[in-house]
C-alpha cells in the first residue's frame, strides 16, 4: 500500500517518481507561483508543466525559494507541438531550461504526437538524455500505435506516457500496453475537471471512507499503478488532493470504479489534434 506523498514508483530507466504530482496547467503569475509554494509545503515533491503553459519560469522560481534540495523534487516539463523537429527540439528543451532555471529537468515529454514528426523528436530526445539534460524521455497523449512507432524502430522506450485519464475515459487497451512495454502510465486530469463528483458511485465509496470523489478517484490511481498529477491553485484543495495515504480501496470498490468508463474524454483525442 502506497502510504506516503514521496512514495514513488521506478521508472524502466531506474530513476524514481512520486505517484502524486501537482499539476499547474493554465495557472499563471503570481498564482500559480503561490500554488508551487503551497504544494511543496503540503510535500509535494514532483511538480509538472509544460512550455505552452506560459508558467516555467513562475514555477522554477517557486521551486528555487522554497529551501528544499534539488535532490529530492521531481521536475516535468513539455515539448510543445511547434516545437517538434530534431534541431527545433534542442533549441525548446534550452529555453525550457532556462525559464525554469535548471540544469537537469527530471522528466521531459514530448505533449501531443502530431501527425508524422514524433520520431524525429524522439532522436532529438534521445540526444538531451544520452547527455544527461533530462533524467527521463517520455511522451504525452500518445495512443499504442504511436507507442509501437517509436518501439519498433528500436529506440529507446518512453519511461513514461501522460495521458487523460480518469474514471470516465479508462483507456484500458492503452494501459495493458504501457504495462507490458514497461510504460508508466501518468493520469492528467485525473478527476475529470470535477465533473464527477456527483457520481453516485464514488459518493457512496466517499462516504464510506470520509472522503471526497476526488480523493477517491486520486487513490484509484495510485492503487491501479498509475502516477497522478491533480491540479488545483486552492490552498484547501491541493491539501485535499494530498490527504489519500490514509485509507485503501477494496478490489471490489476498484471494480465499480473501473465500470464507470464510458470513453468519455474533456480534451480532444490524440489522432485528431494536428497542426501545420
Amino acid at each position: 500500500m502506497t502510504k506516503h506523498i514521496t512514495d514513488c514508483t521506478i521508472l524502466n530507466n531506474g530513476v524514481t517518481m512520486p505517484w502524486l504530482g501537482f499539476g499547474t496547467y493554465k495557472a499563471k503569475g503570481k498564482e500559480v507561483h503561490q500554488a508551487v509554494e503551497t504544494a511543496l509545503e503540503v510535500g509535494y515533491r514532483s511538480i509538472d508543466t509544460a512550455s505552452i503553459y506560459g508558467n516555467e519560469e513562475e514555477v522554477g522560481q517557486a521551486i528555487a525559494s522554497s529551501g528544499i534540495a534539488r535532490n529530492e523534487l521531481f521536475v516535468t516539463t513539455k515539448l510543445w507541438n511547434e516545437d517538434q523537429g530534431f534541431d527545433s527540439t534542442l533549441r525548446a528543451f534550452e529555453a525550457s531550461q532556462k525559464a525554469l532555471g535548471l540544469n537537469v529537468i527530471d522528466l521531459y515529454l514530448i505533449h501531443w504526437p502530431g501527425r508524422d514528426q514524433y520520431k524525429e523528436t524522439w532522436r532529438a530526445f534521445e540526444r538531451l538524455y544520452s547527455e544527461g539534460s533530462v533524467r527521463a524521455i517520455g511522451v504525452s497523449n500518445f495512443q499504442v500505435h504511436h507507442l509501437r512507432d517509436i518501439i519498433d524502430e528500436g529506440g529507446t522506450v518512453p519511461a513514461v506516457n501522460q495521458v487523460e485519464l480518469h474514471p470516465g475515459l479508462i483507456q484500458q487497451e492503452l494501459q495493458d500496453f504501457c504495462g507490458e512495454q514497461g510504460i508508466q502510465l501518468e493520469a492528467w486530469s485525473p478527476i475529470m475537471k470535477g465533473k464527477l463528483n456527483n457520481e453516485s458511485t464514488l459518493k457512496a465509496i466517499a462516504q464510506k471512507y470520509g472522503k471526497t470523489p476526488a480523493q477517491v478517484i486520486l487513490r484509484w490511481d495510485i492503487q491501479n499503478q498509475i502516477v497522478t498529477i491533480p491540479k488545483s491553485v486552492t490552498p484547501e484543495r491541493i491539501r485535499e488532493n494530498a490527504d489519500i495515504f490514509d485509507f485503501e480501496l477494496t478490489p471490489d470498490e476498484l471494480r465499480q470504479i473501473d465500470a464507470m468508463d464510458a470513453d468519455k474524454r474533456t480534451g480532444p483525442h490524440p489522432d485528431q489534434l494536428f497542426w501545420d
